[in-house]
């Protein structure tokens, strides 16, 4: 019960910040659009690739690991889905795309879990290997196929009301995510690992194959993200997963999850996805600058690092 009342403290903290930053940028600007229907909605279009990747990069956190593979393997995911459109069938693009996530994050997972290569070090390796194979596949210029009618439909069309598609797709993650932590032996395993992996694995749970697991899902997130980026902009780009590495591990961490793993909760993700998405918001219309904006999340990083490093690791 003390871990969930902190991870709901973490919750509110987060959401009170995101009204803070609204009511403050409101003041400062002297405008009142920060609070209106169109803007917020606009936001939260803008989160959803964002909240997808960052589904993915808690299950790695919660295991006391991490992806830094993100990057590039949204980028497969964008490029291999309007690949296959142009090979085959464009209805192939999207199963393509995921599959396509789902080798990288399987790759990881095999390292991690059965080479014990540190997780950090093999993704990183797994992140310049997917880089390199995209480049050889456009040979270093831009790709000339484009996204598919459904990538488009997923990403920006409306279906209800005013309301994004993309937001359902987050939606649908969220409600697997929350299904697998909470009602699942997965869900279960994936928490005791991040407490302590050895006692688990004296339990008998085979912790190799949650690892990969977990890594697998990560890889089909950020593979999903790419192919509704692409959609959006309807066309995949060199080294359109970028910008998500860090806000994603923000995100987490501001949400309440532990980045030593063993506790957090989904709903944590979703209040640090919407603050990192509001604060980006504001700092470009401040014209921050994107390295300025990349020290703050840095430093954000570094702080709750800290801050969770030194409290007692609780299982959930």
């Amino acid at each position: 019960m003390g871990m969930l009342r902190a991870v709901d403290k973490s919750v509110i903290i987060a959401w009170g910040f995101v009204v803070l930053l609204l009511a403050t940028a409101s003041i400062v600007l002297q405008t009142g659009s920060f609070f209106s229907s169109q803007y917020l909605l606009q936001q939260l279009q803008i989160a959803t690739f964002l909240g997808i990747v960052a589904s993915g990069a808690m299950v790695v956190i919660l295991l006391g690991h991490i992806d830094l593979s993100i990057p590039w393997i949204v980028t497969v995911g964008g490029m291999m889905s309007t690949a296959a459109a142009g090979w085959w069938d464009p209805a192939l693009a999207v199963p393509f795309g995921l599959l396509a996530g789902l080798a990288f994050g399987v790759l990881n997972g095999v390292g991690v879990a059965f080479l014990r290569i540190p997780s950090m070090i093999f993704t990183l390796g797994v992140n310049t290997v997917a880089q390199g194979l995209m480049v050889l596949h456009t040979g270093g210029f831009a790709p000339q196929d484009h996204a598919t009618d459904l990538m488009h439909f997923l990403a920006v069309g409306r279906t209800v009301g005013n309301i994004p598609n993309a937001v359902f797709v987050w939606v649908l993650v969220g409600l697997l995510i929350v299904f697998m932590l909470r009602y699942t032996p997965l869900g279960r395993y994936i928490y005791a690992i991040g407490n302590k992996e050895g006692a688990t694995y004296l339990s008998g749970v085979d912790t190799r194959l949650v690892i990969i697991g977990c890594f697998a899902i990560s890889g089909v997130c950020s593979a999903l993200a790419g192919i509704m980026l692409a959609g959006h902009t309807t066309k995949a780009y060199q080294a359109m997963g970028d910008p998500f590495l860090l806000p994603a591990i923000a995100a987490v961490v501001l949400g309440g999850t532990n980045i030593l793993g063993g506790r957090g909760t989904y709903a944590g993700t979703i209040a640090g996805v919407i603050l990192i998405t509001i604060l980006q918001s504001i700092l470009a219309v401040m014209q921050m600058p994107e390295a300025g904006r990349q020290v703050i999340f840095g430093v954000v990083i570094v702080v709750m690092l800290l801050v969770y490093g030194r409290g007692q690791r609780v299982q959930g």
